[in-house]
Parts: structure tokens; C-alpha cells; sequence
């Protein structure tokens, strides 16, 4: 195979926004069905509808000591404030999960500052009925330019606990709030929900001697809303583009199923969407290989293991065989192949990581890359999905282990009441 170049132009080709549900996204759609129409392929889109927030209104200013506005950005899907807003009490939760929130039972006519927003926080301030969130990011000290302040939508599990209007701010600004003893602080926010359209790219090859089993292969195509997207996830989209090249000349005995996924980034949308309209080929599904974030000059590879240990092992024997280095992590992989494997698929997620690139900031960017980390782990792969393709007999059966059972289940909040 090419050494590269091939997978890194298709990143860079794929380098700009492409937010779930919006025109670029399907723009990034439409490219990618041209490079399968390029090797000969066929392909569809499938479109499937997400959850938006139109917000019209979002501001915030201290009341006191010294009246100022602060910049925010709104929390997408989290509800709107009485028009012309409110005042609420400010409170700084420093373990966001605090269970009396400073001796408070209630935090009702209270917006809550945390360090950070999760599931275990959110479903605490709803039951504690706050009125408000307030989440911070960056550092003190990042100047302007570095900041990734963009609106992000609260996620579907959280929607199901109910609305609490939330406002993101910068670190420096959150430092300050507590510095000055802000006590009371004055919240605007008015939005009204949409549906968006997304859409998974799909492509299919035949097995040539067992195509009532089928192989899935996994990688999103959508970005957040800032940065070009190139490792996250330009490199992976690339990679199942390369491994599709190579199929498509070399078929296997078992069907391979390619899904390029819209709509990672907003809650794994686009795999839950594809195996929701296909329920009917889920007993054939055998294996799902996953590739989020590859390519990287620096940083090694890492296989996440969705499955037990016998899948585990499969994995490191087939990586000594060959001679390939990588980390073997037994998770679920927060991607795409997890929708699948909380239906019994045993799952690999395929990537590369690095301290020195990061994700889901406007610095993820095409210079950490390299063709050369993208030929590797493309041919790493095409050769390990051709051991489980082309078997006599499936290297592991379908189903997951009991702890893995409970790793999905905790992975998916099913052990929280909602």
C-alpha cells in the first residue's frame, strides 16, 4: 500500500468545521461519498434527525460589588429563563458533586458554579432544583485567542433528567467572581429547540464466502464547532477511507460494512442512528473495529478492548505477530463502536494518542500529523480486520462478559435513576 499520502490529503480535504446537523456536515458528507465513487464504490446517506437550540438571548453580569457584564456562551437544549431574566444566588461548588453544596438542601433561585459539568453533576443540581450552571474554561491565564468558548449542547441523558439553564464563562472570569465575593449575579438566557438533519455515510463490500456475517467499521466525520477537526476526526475518517480502498481490491469472505458516522461529537448520534434503522442486520453484525483519532506524529498506539479476554488476547497476539506497538486498554472506547457494543459486539477501537495534540479546541490542527503514522495504523488494521474477515471460525463470539456488562451500563448511565 501508499505510504500515506493518500489518507493525510483526504484529512486535509476534510480540515475545516463540520458540526453534526449543518450544511458543512453534509458538505463533509458529499466528499466523502466522491472518494468512494472514486474507487469504484457505491455509497448512501442516511439521514437521521438531532436535537438543536435556536438561542436567541444570552448574557450575564455581576450584580454586585461592581455591576460588569461577563461574556458566556449558552449550554445548547438546557432551557430558557423568564424574559428579561433573573437574579440568583451565586455559589461555587469546588467538587461539583458536593452532596450538601456548602450546607445548602436547596439550591432553588441559585445559579451553580462548577468546575466542570457531568452527568452525576447535572442529575444533583436538577434534583436540588438549581436555577442556573455555570461551567468555566481554560486556564487563568490564556489570552483571548486561546480560549475554546463555543456553545455546546447538553447531551441526550442529561435531557432526559430535565432543563437547567446553563452558561459557560472563561477561567480568568470565574477566578474573579470568586476573588471579588461576587454574591448575586443577573442570567438572560432565551432559546427554542429544532431538529437538525444529520446523515452516515454508508458503504458496503460483499463476503465472497460468508456474506450473512458481517463485519462494522466505524469512524465519525463531524467536528466540534471550533478548529479544523483534522486528528478528531479527519485522521480516523481517513484511515476507514484507506481501509475501504484496500477491501474494495482485496474482499474479504464476510461482508464489511463501512459507516462513516455524523453526529459523534453530540452523543455518539450517528452509530445509535445507523443501529436503531438496521435492527434487522444486528444478528449478523460480528465485529465492530472503531478508528477515533489517528495519525500523529508523537504518541503511541492504543487499542481499546470492548469485550473479554478473549478478545483482549486475540488483539496483543495478533499486534506481537506483526510486530506492532501499542498500548492494550480493556474499556469502553467513548466512540462509536460503544453503541455497538452495548449490543454484544465485541469491539476494537483503534487509535493514537498524545500529549501533544489536542481535541475539541481550536488548535486541532494538521501540523501534529504525518502520512507515515497514517500508513502504519491503516496497515495495522487492513491486516488484523483480514484475520477476523477471512477466519474459518470468528476469533470471539458475540456477547459481552459480565463486567464489561457493567462498564457499558455505567458507561451509558443505566445505573443512575432518571
Amino acid at each position: 500500500m501508499e505510504n500515506g499520502q493518500y489518507q493525510m490529503s483526504l484529512v486535509e480535504k476534510l480540515s475545516f468545521v463540520r458540526y453534526g446537523g449543518t450544511e458543512d456536515e453534509l458538505r463533509a458528507a458529499r466528499l466523502l461519498q466522491e472518494e468512494i465513487e472514486g474507487f469504484g464504490g457505491e455509497s448512501e446517506l442516511m439521514d437521521f434527525t438531532v436535537p438543536a437550540a435556536n438561542v436567541t438571548v444570552c448574557r450575564m453580569a455581576t450584580i454586585g460589588p461592581e455591576a460588569r457584564e461577563i461574556e458566556c456562551v449558552p449550554y445548547g437544549l438546557s432551557g430558557s429563563l423568564p424574559a428579561g431574566g433573573v437574579d440568583l444566588k451565586l455559589v461555587y461548588a469546588p467538587r461539583g458533586v458536593e452532596e450538601d453544596y456548602l450546607g445548602l438542601d436547596s439550591l432553588e433561585g441559585c445559579a451553580v458554579m462548577m468546575n466542570g459539568l457531568n452527568f452525576d453533576n447535572y442529575k444533583l443540581l436538577f434534583d436540588k432544583k438549581a436555577s442556573a450552571f455555570i461551567t468555566f474554561s481554560g486556564k487563568w491565564f490564556d489570552e483571548e485567542s486561546a480560549l475554546d468558548m463555543y456553545s455546546r449542547t447538553i447531551r441526550p441523558k442529561m435531557q432526559e433528567v430535565g432543563r437547567i439553564p446553563g452558561f459557560a464563562i472563561t477561567a480568568r472570569e470565574a477566578t474573579e467572581l470568586v476573588r471579588q465575593h461576587v454574591k448575586t449575579v443577573h442570567l438572560e438566557l432565551e432559546e427554542t429547540d429544532e431538529e437538525h438533519t444529520s446523515r452516515d455515510v454508508l458503504a458496503v463490500i460483499p463476503g465472497t464466502e460468508k456474506p450473512q456475517e458481517s463485519i462494522v467499521l466505524t469512524a465519525h466525520y463531524d467536528s466540534v464547532p471550533v478548529g479544523t477537526g483534522s486528528w478528531d476526526n479527519a485522521t480516523g475518517a481517513a484511515t476507514l477511507m484507506g481501509l475501504y480502498a484496500w477491501f474494495k481490491d482485496h474482499p474479504a469472505k464476510r461482508t464489511l460494512r463501512f459507516i462513516w458516522c455524523g453526529s459523534e461529537e453530540q452523543g455518539l448520534l450517528g452509530s445509535k442512528a445507523w443501529i436503531e434503522n438496521h435492527e434487522e442486520l444486528m444478528p449478523e453484525v460480528k465485529f465492530c473495529f472503531n478508528f477515533d483519532m489517528c495519525g500523529t506524529v508523537l504518541g503511541p498506539n492504543e487499542i481499546y478492548v470492548t469485550g473479554g479476554e478473549d478478545l483482549m488476547d486475540f488483539a496483543k497476539q495478533y499486534a506481537h505477530e506483526v510486530g506492532w506497538s501499542a498500548n492494550f486498554v480493556k474499556k469502553v472506547h467513548s466512540s462509536d463502536s460503544a453503541p455497538f457494543a452495548d449490543r454484544g459486539v465485541p469491539a476494537l477501537g483503534i487509535t493514537r494518542r498524545t500529549g501533544t495534540a489536542g481535541i475539541h479546541i481550536h488548535n486541532d490542527l494538521l501540523y501534529p500529523l504525518c502520512p507515515e503514522s497514517m500508513a502504519d495504523i491503516r496497515d495495522f488494521s487492513a491486516g488484523i480486520i483480514s484475520r477476523v474477515a477471512n477466519s474459518a471460525f470468528l476469533p470471539v463470539g458475540t456477547g459481552m462478559p459480565e463486567d464489561m456488562k457493567a462498564e457499558l451500563d455505567k458507561y451509558f448511565k443505566r445505573d443512575k435513576k432518571v
